[in-house]
Order: C-alpha cells, then sequence, then structure tokens
C-alpha cells in the first residue's frame, strides 16, 4: 500500500473526470487477508446450516470456492455470507487505514475527512441477477454526509468485460447534484437507493464519454460523490466481488447545514433532507 501523495497531474485529471485508477495501490498480503475471512465465513456460513463443505483448500483465485452453491441451495445463504463479510477486521482495518485519509486530502485541500457510516462493505454481484444493480446515479443521493464526498472502490477479483466493470460518465460531476425520481416499473422490488433514478438520465449520459475501466486486486478507483456511474452487468458464471467505502468532509457547508446526516442505509430519506432534489412522477 503507498501512502505516497499523488501528483499534480494526477490531481488534475482526478478535478478534470470526477475519477482516478490508483494502480497496484494496496499491498497483496492486505488483500489476501480479507480473502482469508471471506473463505472461513464462507465455510462457517455451510456448517451452519448444516451442509458438507467439502471445498478445496484457500488459494488466491479460489477465496470465493462454493459461494456459488450455497445461493444455488438458497438464495438467504447469499444473504449471511453478505451481511458476515463487511464484518471481517482486516476489511475495517484497510477501510479505515490512514493512506485513505492522506489521499482525500490531497484531493481535497482543507477537508477534514470522516468514514462514512453504513458506507463500507464488499459488494457480491451475482451472475444475471439485477435486482441490486445500480442505475446510474450520483453517489451523493444513497449516502448524504457531505455534498463533498468520495468513493473507494477496489475489485478482490480481477475484473473483465463479462464480470461487468463499473461504467463512469467521464467529466459528469460537473453538472453538480442532479434530481432524482423513484422508479420501479421493471418489477424487480428495488427500494430506497436501489430505486432511485436520474432524471433525464439519457439525455445527460450523452454528453459525456463513458469510461469502464479493468481492474485488478490491489487496485483502486476513487471517484467523486457527484460523478454518474453505474454497475456492470455480470454475465460470466461467477460473483464479481468488490470493496467499497466512503469517505466525507466534514468541512463541506452542505453537509454542516444537515448536520452530517446518512441517507438510506441510517433510516434518513434523501427526499426529506433535499426535497428540490426530488421529482416525484419524473422520468429517466
Amino acid at each position: 500500500m503507498t501512502s505516497s501523495p499523488i501528483t499534480p497531474i494526477q490531481l488534475e485529471e482526478f478535478n478534470k473526470n470526477g475519477f482516478l485508477i490508483l494502480r497496484d495501490f494496496y499491498r497483496e498480503e492486505d488483500i489476501r487477508s480479507i480473502k482469508i475471512g471471506i473463505y472461513d465465513i464462507i465455510g462457517r456460513v455451510f456448517r451452519r446450516n448444516g451442509l458438507t463443505d467439502n471445498r478445496p483448500g484457500f488459494s488466491e483465485d479460489n477465496f470465493d470456492a462454493g459461494f456459488q452453491n450455497l445461493i444455488s441451495i438458497n438464495r438467504s445463504f447469499g444473504s449471511e455470507v453478505y451481511d458476515s463479510v463487511k464484518q471481517i477486521p482486516a476489511f475495517l482495518r484497510l477501510v479505515s487505514h490512514e493512506c485513505h485519509e492522506q489521499l482525500f486530502l490531497a484531493l481535497r485541500p482543507g477537508s477534514r475527512p470522516g468514514v462514512a457510516g453504513g458506507g463500507y462493505g464488499i459488494r457480491i454481484d451475482n451472475p444475471h441477477e439485477t435486482k441490486f444493480r445500480t442505475h446510474w446515479h450520483q453517489e451523493y443521493p444513497a449516502q448524504l454526509r457531505s455534498l463533498d464526498g468520495i468513493v473507494f472502490w477496489s475489485p478482490l477479483v480481477s475484473i473483465t468485460r463479462e464480470l461487468g466493470p463499473v461504467s463512469i460518465c467521464v467529466g459528469s460531476h460537473r453538472e453538480g447534484p442532479l434530481p432524482v425520481f423513484s422508479d420501479d416499473k421493471d418489477g424487480s422490488g428495488r427500494s430506497g437507493p436501489y430505486s432511485l433514478r436520474i432524471v433525464d438520465e439519457a439525455a445527460l449520459i450523452g454528453l459525456y464519454p463513458i469510461d469502464a475501466p479493468l481492474t485488478n486486486p490491489t487496485d483502486l478507483i476513487i471517484l467523486d460523490f457527484l460523478v454518474l456511474h453505474s454497475s456492470g452487468f455480470n454475465v460470466s458464471s461467477r460473483s464479481r466481488w468488490s470493496m467499497q467505502f466512503r469517505y466525507f468532509n466534514f468541512a463541506d457547508p452542505t453537509g454542516t447545514a444537515h448536520s452530517w446526516k446518512g441517507s438510506f442505509a441510517s433510516n434518513v430519506d434523501f427526499r426529506e433532507v433535499h426535497p428540490e432534489l426530488y421529482i416525484s412522477g419524473g422520468k429517466a
């Protein structure tokens, strides 16, 4: 894991594009410790539910061995894994590592960084599932805390086109906070932040180039809270595992005005904090 400050060129790139890719940012041993924790939890879910754990031994590439079998038996077993892996100490050590605070300060001079409670976890995007896939969105409505915030996103598997890389609307953060509406017309049962859509989404996306970077474990993508981005489609036979956490800025005037409230994960409805950004009956 590097603690070196970013270069002026990288800072300029982040400010221009709304995101930045840092290759080999983390140490392999830190990522390995998290994978060992995931492998162990999957085994414990097998045994807790009276299932035989006949997986091969742990390796870097098969840390999620048995997970597809678990969710094929009972989808709720996957939820047990999802809820548990975010509590792995090695992951929490990474979330609060000082390198992220230093990076935030380099990107936002004069800021006072904070870790967004309820805004960190290990995401599991299963093959061909769409219920929890995020539409084009800005991070702010789902997180609140502060308008000035940064998403830290890092894969635990090598991201291929089949696994579905995150798509980023390059430079779209310059639009500022965008109005949203609730949409569940596809019958997927989406709720909370998953149901929010950007008003006039298609027209906005058409204004900017789209990047969908391929990344590997130890790589880090950082995204401005206001840059438009969306989940990729996983059409592979394996789940897409990624780490996500958010830092916000205590010094941000908008966050200060609403006392740095969290959003849906904190049982706060974004629409009540920012009624001016919610359009009832809006269209994508």
